[in-house]
């Protein structure tokens, strides 16, 4: 046991530790020396973090945290920080507690005032968005849309007049579905990015409309598999002012059920929109198709 005799760790501190998500060289001098000092690593998988500690010939006790023990995990650490032990938390990949285990473990640490220390490092929601074209002075990162399409609809409904780049993480098996949902709620022109593989060397960017980008996905499956990132264009406002997303999604579902005049009229009543701007967005679509 170190108990942090190294000069540029200290006792009874949490260090917040990134670890590449694909290029190994993306590590920094500071996150290894951090990894090779600390007294223990707190790690979200022994095994991939082993592997790395392995190629950098880094020797070092691990103690997993991960969904499964997140909260007995964190007392246990809890415990070790207050006897002195200095501790790097890390996940599989990425900046830790960004949609991985960590956050119990801090918000312990800040509520019994023990230091916790971040480093700088890889993030894939940041890394994406720095490629993507698309506007980063303002973002909204949103995690991994929820798996339940009726909630993840709702989600996206929520966030259908974000102005904000938006940032999700997405599984293989959930991307077209998700994109299809997207394609629903936000229309076929929301500009998308998917961001595959990054750093990796199968590694792909690729934007376009969310309805173009669906047919570019199911021309080859094999686009669809890896580490995906979903950047999407944020809201912008039509020249059909008062005409909202979810406005939309309700005249479109009224058109697939009832004849155009009748479900404009309803519309008109429903959200008090003019009949004209109706009328006009439905050519409009009409001609795009």
């Amino acid at each position: 046991m170190k108990f942090s005799v190294a000069r540029n760790v200290s006792p009874s501190t949490l260090y917040i530790v990134p670890t590449p998500i694909g290029n190994l060289e993306d590590i920094t001098y500071r996150a290894l020396s951090v990894l090779q000092s600390v007294d223990l690593i707190a790690a979200e998988s022994v095994k991939h973090t082993g592997l790395l500690l392995q190629h950098f010939c880094i020797k070092a006790s691990l103690f997993t945290l991960n969904i499964h023990n997140e909260v007995s995990g964190s007392l246990v650490l809890l415990s070790k920080l207050q006897l002195g032990y200095s501790i790097a938390l890390v996940s599989r990949a990425g900046t830790p507690v960004i949609s991985d285990p960590g956050y119990r473990l801090v918000y312990c640490c800040v509520q019994k005032k023990i230091r916790v220390i971040p480093l700088p490092g890889a993030c894939a929601a940041v890394t994406a968005l720095s490629a993507s074209g698309l506007l980063s002075d303002r973002f909204c990162y949103d995690g991994f849309l929820p798996s339940k399409r009726i909630l993840r609809l709702e989600r996206l409904r929520f966030l259908s007049e974000e102005s904000r780049t938006l940032i999700f993480y997405e599984s293989t098996h959930r991307l077209i579905d998700s994109l299809e949902d997207i394609l629903n709620i936000f229309g076929s022109d929301r500009h998308v990015v998917l961001a595959r593989e990054l750093t990796k060397f199968w590694e792909s960017i690729y934007g376009a409309p969310v309805k173009k980008l669906l047919n570019w996905l199911q021309r080859d499956i094999i686009r669809c598999r890896g580490e995906i990132v979903l950047v999407v264009e944020g809201y912008k406002c039509n020249k059909y002012k008062k005409l909202t997303p979810n406005i939309l999604y309700t005249l479109e579902l009224l058109i697939s059920k009832l004849p155009v005049k009748i479900a404009i009229s309803l519309m008109t009543k429903i959200y008090n929109v003019r009949r004209n701007d109706l009328y006009d967005y439905v050519v409009s679509k009409t001609n795009r198709l």
